[in-house]
């Protein structure tokens, strides 16, 4: 074989399989940071659950667990190595500013990171017990639309359902009825989704890796035919253009946003790093919007790098990795990019993304509602309404 070939085969073969330790990708200026919490019990129990008693956990339901805990303080600890050049080695808020969403885990995990990412040392060591407070910001769910996403919006929501009933989906749900039905009848739990197999599952996820002995239902189902929809339920909140403008755009414009103000050198404070976080579907969103996302389910820990960096041109880039193990992280190339992404490029194949103005873009245009939409959305208005004037809300 010509060397010239052979050169140009063992250099595809490497690029495709690169951590970031492979390439000269220049000096990281400025990182955001997402990840998704540490190791949690079951969010719920279902019906026939031999384990559904919340005294055989160690924590409540959907609460952080210790092993969490220290996976998240493991994961600042590699975080300050990564950085080390990047942030003083003492707390300061100059250098970083923390997000979480609203609930306890995430709450936790991003405390637990803090642990490791700033261990006090000199005038910050303030006990014995060698830890240092580092605030974490949050915002009620109901109300964030930028990191959680759950905040309400109409236009999203018709989307959605559209998905829902679209006949890819409808095609799946038919070809899966059998294992429905199944799941159904020894769950005593309502499956007739992709969302629905995954919560089972991951419930199952849970009770197996906590050394519980499964029911015996579950050996013929349990992980083989439930893991293969349970990934591809992670296409779902992002499946589409308008769907990922809404669920995930706000929070990477608000990344490109401190990229640029850092490029400009006009962001203030001038920080070196944002971290967020959150859940393993803000993970799955997030890489479904960039158009990066092999159907998974994203493991505790699992965290997206997005930094930017320079070279001794002066020239700023982007660069995406994903870390979803204890390895080193992968980097991930932006279709229409290279690994290494010019920063203006970077901003220019996520501008359709990435919303205007995401109130005015949640409104619903009457081109958007098809029957089926507008049914689910008056559905979902009436109970709404009743449940709050049940509750005396009104």
């Amino acid at each position: 074989m010509d060397i010239r070939l052979l050169l140009v085969f063992t250099s595809i073969f490497a690029a495709s399989y690169c951590t970031t330790e492979d390439l000269d990708l220049g000096i990281i200026v400025f990182a955001n940071v997402l990840y998704r919490h540490g190791d949690r019990t079951p969010i719920a129990p279902y019906p026939s659950d031999p384990y559904r008693s919340e005294t055989l956990w160690p924590v409540p339901y959907g609460e952080l667990t210790n092993l969490g805990k220290h996976q998240h303080l493991l994961l600042g600890r590699w975080l300050r190595k990564r950085y080390s050049h990047l942030l003083s080695a003492t707390y300061t808020r100059y250098d970083i500013y923390v997000r979480s969403t609203d609930v306890d885990r995430t709450l936790m995990s991003a405390e637990a990171n803090l642990a490791g990412l700033y261990p006090p040392i000199k005038d910050q060591i303030w006990d014995r017990m060698k830890w240092m407070p580092i605030p974490v910001h949050t915002i009620p769910e109901n109300q964030d639309y930028v990191l959680s996403g759950k905040k309400y919006c109409a236009r999203y929501k018709c989307e959605l359902e559209k998905v829902l009933n679209s006949p890819e989906r409808q095609r799946i749900n038919k070809e899966n009825a059998e294992l429905y039905s199944y799941l159904t009848k020894n769950s005593g739990y309502k499956i007739s989704s992709l969302e629905h197999v995954e919560h089972l599952y991951n419930t199952l996820y849970i009770e197996n890796l906590y050394n519980k002995t499964l029911p015996q239902w579950t050996r013929s189902v349990f992980p083989d035919k439930m893991k293969p929809l349970a990934e591809l339920s992670f296409t779902t909140d992002a499946n589409n253009k308008i769907l990922q403008k809404l669920k995930s755009g706000p929070l990477l414009g608000e990344m490109i946003d401190h990229m640029v103000k850092k490029s400009q050198k006009a962001l203030k404070p001038d920080r070196k790093m944002w971290i967020y976080s959150a859940h393993d579907q803000t993970i799955a969103n997030f890489l479904m919007a960039l158009n990066l996302f092999e159907p998974h389910c994203p493991p505790y820990g699992a965290t997206v790098l997005i930094e930017l960096r320079t070279n001794p041109k002066n020239q700023y880039f982007v660069t995406v990795s994903y870390k979803n193990s204890t390895e080193e992280p992968i980097l991930m190339t932006l279709p229409g990019c290279n690994t290494l992404c010019p920063l203006e490029n970077f901003i220019a194949l996520t501008k359709d993304i990435i919303p205007e103005n995401w109130e005015r873009e949640c409104l619903l245009n009457i081109a958007d509602v098809d029957n089926i939409s507008l049914i689910a959305i008056i559905s979902n208005y009436l109970l709404c309404s009743t449940t709050l004037h049940a509750l005396n809300i009104y």
